[in-house]
């Protein structure tokens, strides 16, 4: 082997070599911006979530507030009909 042979394929190697990393980057790069859009999603995600728990949390606590006035007219109504027993 001459010379040249070698250096013809240290070149082949050299250039499937780069070939390789550069494709190794590009998926890497494809996987990272893969995984921050999924991540924003999630983030979406529960900022939703967190939004619909508070708005059933005020949902509830208007409820509770209704049946304490119910209770209270309950309360009421029994009183009176035992005063017009």
């Amino acid at each position: 082997m001459d010379g040249h042979e070698m250096a013809e394929v240290v070149g082949t190697v050299g250039i499937f070599t780069f070939i390789t990393v550069v494709v190794w980057q590009l998926f890497a790069t494809w996987r990272a911006k893969a995984a921050l859009v999924r991540e924003a999603e999630y983030r979406e995600l529960a900022a939703r979530l967190v939004t619909g728990q508070e708005e059933s949390n005020r949902q509830l606590a208007d409820l509770s507030g209704q049946l304490s006035d119910l209770r209270t007219r309950m309360t009421q109504l029994e009183r009176v009909l035992t005063e017009v027993e």
